[in-house]
Formats: C-alpha cells, sequence, structure tokens
C-alpha cells in the first residue's frame, strides 16, 4: 500500500508514502544527505533492499530508502488548509455557527499575513517578514482606530496555524514569532519626517530609484497631499484630474469603503506630487487590488537603504508632515481637515475653500 501510495504525483502525499515505506522496511527516513553519512553497514542494507531481481534499482524504494523523495514545501496558505485537519480536536462539539466564528480570525489573519508579506513557504518566513507584518499592523492601528488587542489577535491566531503545522507534521522548523505582541498603549502616533529630511533624503536624486514605480509614484503623491496610502493606492484615471487649471485628486468611495464620510475630498496637486500623478495618469494597478503589501514594501526599502529619519519612522510619517507643515503655515482649522479627511469638531457652514483657494496655499508649503 505503501508503494502505491508512493506512485503519485502529489508531492506531500509521496512524501508520507516514502516515510511510511522506509517504515515497513526496518528503517527510518532520513533526506539523501543524511542517508550518506550512515555507517557503511546500514548505508548497504538500504542500497541492497531497493534492488530489485534483475539488479536494477526499485526507484519508489530507492525514494523511500535513500531520501530520494523531497520534503514539499508547505506554504502559508496550504499550512492554513492542514490546520484544520490536524487541529480536529479543537472543533469537537462545536455547533456549526461555532465553528463559523473559530475559523473566520484564522482565515482573516493568515489573509493579511499573506497580502502583507506574500504567500511564503513556511521554511522561508524570517524575523523580517514578521517585522514587517507587524509593522503594517502599527500602522492599521493608527489609521483605523483600533486596539492592540485587534493586532495581539490576528498575530495569535497566525502563530497558532503556523506552530500547529510544524508541529503536527514534524517539519522540524524554528519560526520566528516570538516577542510580537503588542502592549496596550505601545502603538503609538508615527513622527514626521522633518521637511529637511524629505527634501535632502528622500527627494535627493536617485534616491527611490531601487523602489517599484508604483510603489514610488504612491510615496512621491503622499508628500504634498496626506493622502493615507491606501487612499492613493485605489486612485484611477477618473480621479486623477490632470488637465485643468488647477490639477488634483478625488478621494472616493469607488470599488471600496472609506475610512469615513469625511474621507471623501478634493486635493490639489502640488509640487513632486503633482509630478508623480503626470508620470501615472492612470493610477497604480499593482496596489489597487492588494493595497496591504504597500506600506511593507516602501518600509522595507526606506528601511534598508537609510531612509528613514529614525527606526519609529515609517511611510506614514509622511502624512503626519504634511499636517505639520498645513499647522506651521497657519492654515484655516477647517481647510486642513477638509484635506486631511478628518471630522470637523463643530457644524459645516457653506461649501469651505475652493480648490482653487486650497492650490494657492498648498504652493506654499510644497515640497
Amino acid at each position: 500500500e505503501a508503494r502505491l501510495a508512493g506512485d503519485t504525483r502529489d508531492a506531500e502525499a509521496r512524501f508520507e508514502a516514502a516515510k511510511e515505506l522506509a517504515a515497513v522496511r526496518g528503517h527510518r527516513y532520513l533526506p539523501a544527505a543524511r542517508v550518506a553519512q550512515l555507517p557503511r553497514e546500514e548505508l548497504l542494507q538500504r542500497v541492497e533492499a531497493i534492488t530489485k531481481p534483475d539488479g536494477q534499482p526499485d526507484m519508489i524504494e530507492a525514494a523511500a530508502l535513500l531520501g530520494g523523495a523531497k520534503e514539499p514545501a508547505i506554504t502559508v496558505e496550504r499550512a492554513l488548509d492542514l490546520y484544520w485537519t490536524l487541529a480536529k480536536e479543537k472543533t469537537l462539539g462545536k455547533s456549526e455557527d461555532q465553528l463559523r466564528r473559530w475559523k473566520n480570525p484564522r482565515v482573516k489573519a493568515v489573509k493579511n499575513f499573506i497580502e502583507v508579506v506574500g504567500n511564503k513557504a513556511l521554511a522561508d518566513i524570517t524575523g523580517d517578514d514578521m517585522l514587517d507584518f507587524r509593522g503594517w499592523w502599527i500602522e492599521k492601528l493608527e489609521t483605523d482606530g483600533l486596539t492592540p488587542n485587534s493586532a495581539n489577535k490576528d498575530l495569535i491566531h497566525l502563530g497558532d496555524v503556523l506552530k500547529t503545522v510544524n508541529r503536527m507534521k514534524r517539519l522540524g522548523l524554528v519560526l520566528p514569532l516570538t516577542d510580537l505582541s503588542f502592549k496596550q498603549g505601545e502603538a503609538k502616533q508615527r513622527p514626521p519626517f522633518s521637511d529637511s529630511w524629505i527634501r535632502e533624503r528622500l527627494l535627493a536624486p536617485g534616491a527611490l530609484d531601487g523602489l517599484n514605480p508604483d510603489a514610488r509614484g504612491i510615496l512621491l503623491g503622499m508628500v504634498n497631499t496626506g493622502y493615507r496610502p491606501s487612499e492613493g493606492a485605489m486612485l484611477t484615471k477618473d480621479q486623477i484630474h490632470l488637465t485643468g487649471k488647477v490639477p488634483f485628486i478625488t478621494i472616493e468611495p469607488v470599488d471600496r469603503q472609506l475610512k469615513s464620510a469625511y474621507a471623501k475630498r478634493v486635493i490639489p496637486l502640488v509640487g513632486v506630487s503633482l509630478e508623480a500623478f503626470r508620470a501615472n495618469p492612470d493610477g497604480f494597478p499593482r496596489y489597487r487590488k492588494n493595497s496591504a503589501s504597500l506600506s511593507a514594501t516602501v518600509n522595507k526599502f526606506l528601511r534598508e537603504n537609510g531612509l528613514l529619519e529614525t527606526h519609529d519612522h515609517s511611510m506614514y510619517s509622511l502624512r503626519h508632515a504634511f499636517e505639520d507643515r498645513m499647522l506651521a503655515a497657519g492654515f484655516d482649522d477647517r481647510i486642513r481637515r477638509d484635506l486631511f479627511g478628518h471630522r470637523l469638531d463643530r457644524e459645516r457652514y457653506g461649501k469651505g475653500a475652493t480648490v482653487e483657494h486650497m492650490q494657492t496655499l498648498l504652493q506654499a508649503i510644497a515640497l
């Protein structure tokens, strides 16, 4: 039965069959490199056991006894599929509704991780990958007004899936899942970039050349608009207006929900942000349906190239820098909130500032 199961194209089934066949033959399955290091007598026993009467090797037996069956790489997505079976004891006695509520947060945690880091093999997940995922959550806590408990639940559920599969499949991996949880109040607001840092480092000739064009365009567009990264990623040619007297973008709920009703707004384009949109008049399709990986990609690039002013800075610090420049220039509170997409702490009267007036104000603080 083990030999028959080994005659398959399914890598996982083939590997499991090889381990079982080795056990049936009285040996423990070992990878080829380990087999080569065995004492000569045991090595010869294995070689003799795979030989058919005609003197030729039986390839299925060889895969089992000489370590020729390659252990399949289990991706994060595949780990979730395996988890439902491997953790079956946790579902005993649950009603259909309880089972759904138990599964959903684990599905969400894995989906979030894949969107940020990618569907990597478990063996390829690094400490930097986990820090990128944690960094994505730091910004999400800030932008969505969530508590650290939301992030901790994702980290716990992701860790449960990966650790269960690692243990039950006997992968023997050392997964970088420790020291990641958030303490209450830890997800503090990101500091703003200073104007000099933006001018002299981020906007220095060639500083962003290694960043993919769509991520670079969204980053530069953020400098003088202060939009949220996800808002920039979702812009299409219908929300990018470059032909009139005042170039501008509109943040609208097109194929997505906005953070709040106040997030719907018009932002004039000036400085390097206008140049970025002239280079990308149709928007940034690479991240339109997957904005989760945007911040991780940009932050990793900035970190590796020494472009973060401190270790607490991130891409989102450009949004805070934009607000600081408006405050320093004495922008009216309503105009500042309208540009930033924030609620006004009083009733709104009239239509607010015209796009022409906002353009004039922004040109004075443009980088």
